[in-house]
């Protein structure tokens, strides 16, 4: 995938994002919040790489977001796109992850996947700079 071929509305660079996500993950942004700790957090829809992060309500439809388009064509009109991201070769999706209630896993491959995306998007730039 070309990143500046992305037909979303988020205007938002992609890196930056991505490196983010990683960054929130490594200090560990999805243990329970404080002040709902009954409540499980939801990687990606609860940090700052959501367009919707902080809003009570969905503000904006998820295919305005840049995480839209890694999903699959099929998975695009879910409730919640990104969570069916492959995140390896054999397709693990959040969603699968989630729902097995392990969130050491989930975070590990998250973090694998977020590792390999920012590094192909670094690459890619790198190449277009020496074009």
């Amino acid at each position: 995938m070309e990143v500046k071929d992305m037909s979303t509305k988020d205007e938002r660079d992609v890196l930056e994002l991505l490196k983010a996500e990683l960054d929130h993950i490594e200090k560990g942004g999805y243990g329970r919040s404080v002040r709902t700790p009954w409540r499980p957090t939801s990687v990606f829809q609860d940090s700052l790489t959501c367009l919707n992060f902080g809003y009570p309500y969905r503000a904006h439809p998820c295919n305005e977001c840049f995480l839209d388009e890694l999903a699959p064509p099929e998975q695009r009109a879910a409730e919640v796109p990104c969570h069916h991201i492959p995140l390896d070769a054999e397709g693990t999706t959040v969603e699968e992850i989630e729902s097995e209630e392990n969130q050491q896993k989930l975070e590990e491959k998250v973090k694998v996947w977020l590792r390999a995306k920012i590094k192909e998007i670094e690459d890619a730039r790198a190449l277009s700079v020496q074009s």
